[in-house]
C-alpha cells in the first residue's frame, strides 16, 4: 500500500490532528502474511475469493475493483432483472468500470448470482445494499436487516464481514456482530466482523476508489487488521478507528457536514438575489482562503441516495434517546424544500414577462439527480416537475439518461427527444449532462438556471 501523506480536510491544526489516525500498513504480499503464508502475484494473501451483496451503485464498482486483485468475485444481488442488466453490459457506470465489467465477465473472475447462499464459498463478504428512508424520513432497514440476516445464516468459521451500508452508529453490533454470536461464532477468533463506509462518488471521474482513502472499524483490533487487508484491495490508504460504531458515525458526519453546507449555500444564493450579486462568483472568491471555508455551490435541490436521506438515520437515533439536533433537522428541511423555491422562482420569471406560471408551457432540462448519472433517486426533478403541474404549468422534461418519470401521483412522462425551444415559454435547468447538446435552449424565451453554470440563453436568470 502507498505510504501517502494524509490530508487532512480539517480546518485549524489538522497536523497536530493527524496522528489521532492510525494508518494501517499493508502487508506486502511478497513477502506473505504474518503466517508466512503469500503468493507473490499482488493478490492478497489468502484472499481466494469475495462476495459482494448487492451490485448497485456501490457493490458493482466494488466488486469490479477487486478484478485483478482477487481470482474469485461472487456478485450476489436478489434482482434478476439487476443481474441481467450486469450480463448485458447495460449497468450504469464510469468508461473505466465499463471495460473493467467486460473483462471479468469475459475471464469469469465475477460470477453473477442470485443465491444468497452463495457467499459461504467466500473468504470475505462485503455488504453493500440500500439504506433508503421511507415517506416519512424514518429508516427503511428492511434491504439492510434482510442482507444481514442472510449473511449471518450463511457465516462460516474463518470468514470476514464488512459491512459498507450507511446507516446508524451500532448496526454492526446489532445485525451482525451478536446474531454471530448467538450462533456460536466467536467475533474476532472464529469470525471477523468490520464496518468500512462506503467513498463511491457516481458519476465523477476525478474521484477514483484506488485515491479515496477509506475508515475501517473492528468489533476487535484482529477483525480490523484483517479487514483492512481486504479494504486495502480497493484503495491505496486505510485508516482505522476504534470501532465499527466510529465507523458508521463517521459517515453520517461527512453526509451530513455536506447537507448542512448545501442548505447553507442554496440559502446564501437567495440572499445573494436579494442584494443583487452572483452567488457563484462569491462562492468562489471565498475559496481562495486557503483555511477556514470549504464552499460548496448552489443548486435545484439535493438528490441520490446519500445526502438526502443519511442525516435522518442520525437524527432518527437521537430522536428515540431523547436528543434533539436543531441545526441538522433545520438543514434537512431546507433540502426538502429547495424544489418549491425554484417553483416559487420559476413564477417571478415568467411574471416579469407578464405571463403566469399557470397555463405556461415549460421543460424542465435533465432530471437525474446528477449530471452523467441514471440515477432518479430523490431527485429534486420529481417534486419540481410534480409542482409545477399542481401551479397549472404545462410541464415536460428532457434527459437523454431518463426515458420515463413516474411522479409522486402516479402519473408517467416520458422525456422529450428533441424538444424545440421556441415551444416553451420557460426552461428550467436542472441538470445538465455532459456531452449532450443544449443549443436548442437558446431558442427559449426564458431560462431559469437552476444550476447557477449554465452559459446558454439569451434571457437567463437564476434561482
Amino acid at each position: 500500500m502507498a505510504n501517502n501523506r494524509l490530508s487532512l480536510a480539517v480546518n485549524g491544526r489538522e497536523r497536530q490532528l493527524q496522528s489521532k489516525l492510525v494508518a494501517f500498513e499493508m502487508p506486502d504480499p511478497r513477502l506473505g502474511d504474518s503466517n508466512g503464508n503469500g503468493n507473490g502475484n499482488g493478490i492478497s494473501a489468502g484472499l481466494r475469493s469475495v462476495a459482494i451483496v448487492g451490485l448497485g451503485y456501490v457493490g458493482l464498482p466494488t466488486a469490479l475493483a477487486l478484478h485483478g486483485r482477487c481470482p474469485r468475485i461472487i456478485g450476489i444481488d436478489v434482482s434478476q432483472d439487476r443481474l441481467d442488466e450486469i450480463s448485458a453490459r447495460n449497468a450504469d457506470l464510469s468508461d473505466p468500470d465499463r471495460d473493467r465489467l467486460e473483462l471479468a465477465l469475459a475471464d469469469g473472475t465475477l460470477e453473477l448470482t442470485s443465491k444468497l447462499s452463495a457467499m459461504a464459498e467466500a473468504d470475505a463478504v462485503i455488504i453493500c445494499v440500500p439504506t433508503p428512508v421511507d415517506a416519512s424520513n424514518a429508516p427503511d432497514l428492511s434491504a439492510l436487516s434482510s442482507a444481514c440476516a442472510s449473511v449471518v445464516a450463511s457465516a462460516r468459521a474463518g470468514q470476514i464481514i464488512i459491512l459498507t451500508s450507511t446507516t446508524y452508529a451500532g448496526t454492526t453490533q446489532e445485525m451482525l456482530a451478536e446474531p454471530l454470536e448467538a450462533r456460536g461464532l466467536h467475533v474476532g477468533s472464529d469470525i471477523f466482523v468490520a464496518f468500512s463506509p462506503e467513498r463511491i462518488d457516481p458519476g465523477n471521474a476525478e474521484h477514483l476508489q484506488r485515491e479515496t482513502p477509506r475508515v475501517v472499524g473492528g468489533v476487535t483490533p484482529e477483525c480490523a487488521f484483517r479487514a483492512a487487508r481486504v479494504i486495502g484491495q480497493l484503495t491505496d490508504s486505510v485508516y482505522l478507528v476504534s470501532s465499527p460504531a466510529a465507523a458508521e458515525a463517521t459517515k453520517l458526519y461527512e453526509n451530513i457536514f455536506r447537507a448542512v453546507s448545501l442548505a447553507l449555500a442554496n440559502e446564501f444564493a437567495d440572499a445573494c438575489g436579494a442584494l443583487d450579486l452572483d452567488p457563484m462568483e462569491i462562492t468562489l472568491a471565498a475559496g481562495t482562503k486557503p483555511y477556514g471555508f470549504l464552499g460548496v455551490f448552489p443548486g435545484p435541490g439535493v438528490g441520490g441516495h446519500c445526502i438526502p436521506a443519511d442525516p435522518h438515520y442520525l437524527l432518527w437515533q437521537l430522536g428515540q434517546k431523547g436528543h434533539d439536533s436543531p441545526l441538522i433537522a433545520q438543514a434537512m428541511k431546507s433540502i426538502d424544500l429547495r424544489p418549491e423555491r425554484v417553483i416559487e422562482r420559476a413564477g417571478e420569471v415568467l411574471a416579469d414577462a407578464d405571463r403566469k406560471l399557470a397555463g405556461s408551457r415549460v421543460i424542465v432540462v435533465g432530471v437525474s439527480y446528477k449530471p452523467g448519472v441514471r440515477d432518479l433517486r430523490q431527485s429534486p426533478a420529481i417534486p419540481l416537475i410534480a409542482g409545477l403541474i399542481r401551479e397549472g404549468a404545462d410541464a415536460a422534461y428532457h434527459d437523454p439518461l431518463i426515458p420515463s418519470v413516474r411522479l409522486p401521483g402516479g402519473e408517467l412522462i416520458t422525456s422529450t427527444p428533441a424538444p424545440s425551444g421556441a415551444d416553451y415559454d420557460l426552461a428550467v435547468i436542472h441538470t445538465v449532462h455532459p456531452g449532450v447538446d443544449y443549443s436548442w435552449v437558446n431558442d427559449c424565451p426564458l431560462v431559469l438556471d437552476a444550476t447557477y453554470k449554465f452559459d446558454g440563453g439569451a434571457h437567463r436568470s437564476v434561482v
